[in-house]
């Protein structure tokens, strides 16, 4: 088979986070129509566990460590050279080193990266003269952007900052690479106002779900051990958007639906918890569970699946789980941004802690969720299987594709 080089600032496997989903999906497809020869971090030595499952499955792998404190002190130099942060968090000598030999050595023509930081290392060298895609997946600089707007002085400036260096790269890697994927068409739409100049070379690539794993009708045993309804939230709790939802669900949603339905329980469930997070432990009816073998159970037994989402960039894979697992979801706007879900027959939708809470309470007396959640599993299984959206990604490695 035809040899691919594939990069990924975070290693594909376990599917467990959404970035990792949505790699490893990809990496799935295309190690069926190449020979994938793959180069990535590990930035949870828990993963290196698994480093076996993309032995096999690839040609070649290069693993390199991410320790996040010394990748922190590696993009510092940035803020002087004028270069993002990000760039300088992801570089790796070692990685850069293997990239250069395997594209020599396996006479690679075609590079797939995954995320604008792993872009660095196929601009330049060898890899210049390969078939290059680049998977944006989100508008990173964008969300470093809202970001900004969002914090203080001087974290508000750095993130400023870093939102317009970061979409100068994202450019120049837009303008070199022969295709640029976005995961939703409003995100491939926004890259295309912010570098017109690439327009022509810039398309869509859906997220999926696996609606075979997230199937409602297998028995899951039930992890509440509270009377009241469960409000379930899932991710992982040590990245900032995600603190952001619950704390703020937690704080100022929650009061408003335990004034009428005083045992409902906020659970926050995801691995790595940050201190924000375990904090809210403290509140009444809040739960917090760490990392948990199997977020299904949660899933399952939840009255409402939640998604209070206020930064966000891109289709949210809670959002698309919860939906295939058949359970009613509540989101704010941004959390279903990308998501073909009509809202108030697939979906719940509401803005702001009040919105949310009324919202909340009008779920919780309606006797029809069922049936609003089997539509959500509708509209996930005929629209959001990964085979329907990986279908074709093929044609985007292709000469002429996009030309």
């Amino acid at each position: 088979m035809t040899p691919l080089l594939f990069l990924a600032h975070r290693i594909p496997y376990p599917p467990n986070k959404g970035d990792k989903i949505r790699s490893w999906n990809i990496l799935r497809y295309l190690a069926e129509r190449y020979s994938v020869h793959l180069g990535c971090f590990i930035d949870d030595e828990e993963d290196r566990a698994h480093t076996g499952v993309l032995q096999e499955l690839c040609e070649s792998c290069h693993f390199a460590p991410l320790d996040a404190r010394a990748a922190r002190l590696r993009g510092l130099p940035g803020l002087l050279r004028g270069d993002p942060i990000t760039l300088g968090y992801y570089r790796d000598r070692g990685l850069a080193r293997w990239v250069r030999e395997t594209v020599s050595r396996a006479a690679i023509g075609h590079v797939f990266a995954f995320s604008s930081a792993m872009a660095q290392y196929a601009l330049d060298g060898p890899a210049a003269a390969a078939r290059r895609v680049i998977d944006f997946v989100d508008v990173d600089s964008d969300k470093w952007r809202q970001y900004a707007a969002a914090k203080r002085w001087p974290e508000s400036r750095i993130y400023g900052r870093e939102a317009r260096t970061l979409l100068g790269f994202e450019r120049r890697v837009a303008a070199a690479f022969d295709v640029s994927l976005f995961v939703s068409e409003a995100e491939a739409a926004l890259f295309r106002s912010l570098a017109p100049e690439s327009a022509d070379r810039i398309a869509a690539l859906k997220n999926g779900v696996d609606v075979d794993y997230f199937d409602p009708s297998r028995a899951y045993p039930n992890p509440f051990d509270g009377p009241g309804p469960a409000l379930v939230f899932t991710g992982a709790m040590d990245y900032w958007a995600n603190v952001d939802a619950v704390d703020w669900f937690a704080r100022d949603v929650l009061p408003a639906i335990r004034a009428v339905h005083a045992d409902a329980a906020f659970h926050i469930v995801g691995a790595k918890p940050a201190q924000q997070v375990r904090a809210l432990s403290a509140l009444p009816g809040v739960q917090v569970t760490g990392r948990v073998a199997d977020v299904r159970p949660f899933v399952a037994h939840a009255a409402i699946s939640v998604a209070p989402l206020r930064l966000a960039r891109g289709v949210q894979n809670k959002v698309l789980e919860a939906m295939a697992m058949a359970r009613p979801v509540l989101a704010t706007p941004e959390a279903l941004e990308g998501i073909d879900a009509v809202p108030g027959q697939e979906v719940f939708r509401a803005s702001g802690a009040d919105g949310l809470s009324r919202a909340a309470l009008e779920m919780l007396a309606r006797n029809d969720l069922a049936s609003v959640g089997a539509a959500a599993r509708d509209c996930v299984v005929s629209g959001y299987g990964w085979s329907a959206c990986l279908n074709g990604l093929n044609k985007f490695l292709d000469d002429g594709a996009l030309r």
